[in-house]
């Protein structure tokens, strides 16, 4: 979250802009991608660095937000609302960081089922006992775009001409030093960055897809992450979204101590809401940005917004680009090489939208609606008894209400990656469902039918795998 680089003072803002608008085109990416671009360089230039200080901001107190139980009342209307309705996925990462070369959504969660596979399922299962082309839409990059609908292959795709996905593209990476664009022979991927999932909206309208949904009496688009199996369609939501004539609302949820580090929602001095990610967090304001008794509320990144608001924001923005509020990440630009030179990375926030939508409004959801799977750690929860999959193809926790989550620690080293994770569970993954949490250090490889009860520290300091044996009751502390 540190700040301290230094200040942009280049000679020729137009002049280095034109340098990276060269290399955009030569990359074969759309104009909007040079627009979007244009946009925050010249913040960049402007030496605005995104950080949203304590000082600009106020909190968001629990009465000023609608609570999911508050909607129920909706749902009649929204069940009458869903034929004007499209789910929307963020399908582009690969899950690198747990070692995965492939679309993340491939990855195997429960009953030998992938995230695309659940999702799959999902609207089929609806579509068959509604009666109502529920229309799904991916948002890949270009390494999970052939991936992705290479699994969707038997998949019934959608009606009236509404494409089943449409790509993300990419910024250059700029040179912290200079201005410049970065240039690195080794590998020159790595001169490139997502800009955020800010550009969703964007990429909606310049593939067509936001028309052609509009053409096809769509109305109202549910977007989430496609690793996050909690976020289903709500009719609640809907119901009350349309019945309010809401345009944008996001769903959020109380922060807990794990979430500290993460963004949180806002109020801005004009009394809109917005969000602060870590990334526009000054080094000053860390203790209050994690303070979770002060900013209470995060965002899921499950989001609701009217299509037809969305294309008059997008028709009244300049060159049809939303100013959302500029993140620039500071990184090297190969992160592996320490001393690699400094970049600047150009991002935003699909969530930051809220600030720039009359009447938008967050819902105040359970944590059962966020289920992200970020880290191996969530992957062996999302595959334990604590979760199960329903006959409609949603996830449900198994624990008691009153159980709280299961924390799982596990240690990087043997557990990181996919690869590694998978060769220490062969059997499948132990029983979590009385288990309040699990630490594991050392290789600890695990048989059939394990159970895990309580608080569990397994460590295993002798220098060589240890298997635990099938059907092994773990209760405490066990030392190897």
């Amino acid at each position: 979250m540190t700040h301290d680089v230094e200040t942009v003072d280049w000679s020729s803002t137009n002049d280095l802009l034109n340098l990276h608008l060269r290399k955009i085109a030569a990359d074969g990416l759309p104009d909007y991608i040079k627009n979007s671009f244009s946009l925050y360089f010249r913040k960049l230039c402007a030496n605005e660095t995104g950080v949203l200080r304590e000082t600009d901001i106020r909190p968001v107190e629990p009465t000023a937000l609608k609570g999911f139980d508050d909607l129920a009342i909706f749902a009649d209307r929204g069940r009458a609302e869903l034929q004007r309705c499209s789910i929307a996925k963020l399908n582009g990462g690969l899950g690198t960081s747990m070692g995965l070369q492939k679309a993340k959504s491939l990855l195997v969660v429960q009953q030998g089922l992938s995230f695309l596979d659940i999702i799959r399922k999902q609207v089929s299962y609806f579509r068959e006992t509604s009666q109502i082309t529920l229309p799904l839409l991916f948002m890949n990059s270009f390494n999970t775009e052939q991936d992705t609908l290479d699994a969707l292959a038997g998949f019934e795709g959608n009606p009236g001409g509404m494409p089943l996905s449409f790509l993300q593209h990419r910024f250059p990476k700029v040179l912290a030093a200079s201005g410049k664009p970065a240039d690195w022979p080794a590998n020159q991927q790595l001169t490139w960055n997502p800009p955020g999932h800010g550009e969703f909206y964007s990429a909606l309208e310049y593939s067509g897809t936001l028309q052609a949904l509009l053409d096809n009496g769509i109305e109202y688009l549910f977007i989430s992450n496609s690793d996050n199996l909690g976020a289903t369609l709500s009719l609640e939501i809907l119901g009350y979204m349309a019945a309010n004539e809401i345009p944008f609302i996001m769903e959020v949820a109380e922060r807990t101590p794990n979430d500290k580090k993460g963004g949180h929602l806002a109020f801005t001095a004009d009394g809109r809401l917005t969000l602060r990610e870590s990334a526009q967090c000054d080094e000053a304001d860390v203790e209050a940005f994690q303070d979770i008794a002060r900013h209470r509320f995060f965002n899921t990144n499950t989001l609701w917004v009217s299509l037809s608001a969305l294309q008059q924001q997008l028709t009244t923005a300049t060159d049809g680009v939303l100013d959302l509020p500029m993140i620039r990440n500071e990184k090297r630009l190969d992160p592996t090489d320490a001393q690699s030179p400094k970049v600047y990375q150009l991002e935003s926030a699909m969530g930051a939208a809220i600030s720039l939508f009359d009447g938008a409004q967050a819902v105040v959801v359970p944590r059962s609606r966020f289920l992200p799977v970020k880290k191996t750690n969530d992957l062996l929860l999302i595959r334990s008894d604590c979760y199960a999959l329903n006959e409609d193809f949603s996830v449900t926790d198994q624990r008691p209400a009153d159980a709280g989550p299961c924390v799982v620690n596990l240690e990087s080293d043997y557990y990181g990656t996919i690869a590694k994770f998978d060769q220490r569970f062969p059997e499948g993954v132990p029983s979590l469902i009385n288990c309040h949490s699990l630490a594991i250090e050392g290789d600890v490889r695990f048989g059939r039918n394990v159970q895990c009860v309580g608080d569990v520290h397994i460590r295993n300091a002798s220098g060589a795998p240890v298997t635990i044996d099938d059907n092994t009751n773990i209760n405490g502390s066990v030392s190897y």
